[in-house]
């Protein structure tokens, strides 16, 4: 599917018209690349291995700017190959054509001391290293932040990996691979994801722990080592001094968590899975609906008056299960089994307009929220990301039309942009060599020829 159409201008017509007019020439991702770059001025080098933490930390830097050179094995990274059922796009996993964008991809053999030797003269012209490896594996390589420095006082180098740098299970665990999987369950993220069971001596099948949809903790692992280098780079910037960020992805997480940590503390009681229905308020739950799921939010007093209201069941407020908050909370699967005998009679686009309808004409006390539960489909296909451009289709020179994730972020100064979509392994090696040590192609067929490009 190609993207979607223009859209006609806004503003002028209704609240924040003006605003839209002046706000959308300034930020909308078509006019990105007539502005400067805000990270144009530093070389990262990303050497990360065998996990998407790197790729998406070094992607981030890209997309601001930064020049990325990301530095596989020969033959390419193992992550080339972490896609759905092995589905390959020209010899590359989809996951690595979203997080190779924006980078010149060169081949290195760390294995070998050539190699070591190979990336160790380019840290000396590096602003950024980015890598994965287990604890130490860098060091005792003498490729490690505390050699690097010497030769490189102002480098700034990101390590990533399950445990962090240091720490008992550091130490205990430093052989053990970085996996998404493992890094979500650390975290605390799984045991309050999924369904709790209704019988906990006889739950069922799906009334256990789950994992996030997606890899959650790579990605926050290489979000949190991002923003950590961007920080130290500031820092930098006053005192001419790099520094060591060290991030570690389960932690990441963790600082996602919200109050999990203080309420076991102050509480002394673990929270416990929540699965559809909210256990500490309600209502506050994802329904069905004729057409998917909905959510649909009203718990205080006065909006859970707005939601009976637009029920048309008034006598819900006063149905002694639900006349408080508390006992809502109490009796949340008698209330949400009342809801959903209600929303199963509606398509979500009519449960939004009647909410609207609401909301808009004062027709009672209270907010009521709700949404739509989009499939990725329907995300896909909703054109207003398509505008905003958080959803794109990029015509690469290599892999053709492919269809993917945008930038987060909109700025009217030095905005983010999308340039390619990835490289083969190596594609860029005699551009990088030649450009940052000086190595003719002759001296780079050597290279070749030995296994260490």
């Amino acid at each position: 599917m190609a993207s979607p159409r223009d859209q006609s201008k806004e503003g002028g017509q209704g609240p924040g018209g003006d605003w839209l007019e002046w706000i959308r020439p300034r930020t909308e991702p078509a006019g990105a690349f007539a502005k400067p770059e805000a990270l144009d001025d530093l070389v990262v080098l990303d050497a990360s291995s065998g996990s998407l933490a790197g790729p998406f930390c070094s992607s981030i830097l890209a997309e601001w700017g930064a020049r990325v050179i990301r530095i596989e094995p020969p033959g390419g990274d193992v992550v080339r190959g972490f896609s759905p059922f092995g589905l390959e796009h020209n010899g590359t996993g989809l996951a690595y054509l979203v997080e190779g964008r924006n980078k010149l991809h060169i081949t290195c053999n760390l294995e070998k001391a050539e190699g070591r030797r190979l990336l160790r003269r380019l840290a000396g012209k590096a602003d950024v290293i980015i890598e994965t490896y287990r604890p130490g594996q860098m060091d005792r390589w003498r490729i490690g932040y505390r050699q690097l420095r010497r030769a490189n006082p102002c480098l700034v180098y990101a390590a990533i990996t399950t445990y962090g740098q240091f720490g008992p299970k550091a130490v205990a665990n430093a052989n053990q691979p970085d996996y998404d999987v493992a890094d979500q369950a650390l975290s605390g993220l799984v045991y309050i994801t999924g369904e709790p069971a209704q019988d906990p001596v006889h739950p069922q099948p799906y009334e256990t722990p789950t994992r996030s949809g997606n890899w959650m903790a790579w990605y926050a692992g290489g979000a949190w080592a991002a923003f950590g280098i961007l920080t130290a780079l500031s820092h930098r910037r006053r005192t001419g001094e790099g520094q060591l960020v060290d991030v570690s992805p389960p932690e990441g997480l963790m600082r996602f968590l919200e109050d999990m940590v203080l309420y076991y503390d102050k509480a002394g009681r673990i929270r416990e899975r929540l699965g559809v229905v909210d256990n500490a308020v309600s209502l506050y739950n994802f329904v069905r609906c004729k057409d998917g799921y909905q959510m649909i939010a009203g718990f205080s007093d006065a909006n859970f008056a707005g939601v009976t209201n637009i029920m048309e069941r008034p006598e819900l407020r006063e149905d002694p299960r639900f006349d408080t908050s508390v006992k809502r909370a109490q009796n949340r699967l008698a209330l949400h089994a009342e809801v959903e005998e209600w929303s199963r009679q509606y398509t979500s686009q009519e449960i939004l307009a009647k909410v609207q309808d609401y909301m808009l004409n004062k027709r009672g006390p209270g907010t009521v929220a709700t949404g739509r539960v989009n499939s990725p489909a329907e995300t896909f296909q909703e054109e207003h990301w398509w505008v905003r451009g958080s959803l794109t289709t990029v015509d690469d020179p290599i892999y053709g039309e492919l269809s993917m994730q945008g930038q987060p972020w909109k700025a009217t100064g030095t905005p983010p942009r999308m340039k390619w979509a990835c490289r083969p392994p190596g594609q860029d090696n005699q551009y990088v060599y030649l450009k940052y040590l000086g190595l003719d192609p002759s001296r780079l067929a050597a290279y070749r020829n030995k296994g260490v490009v």
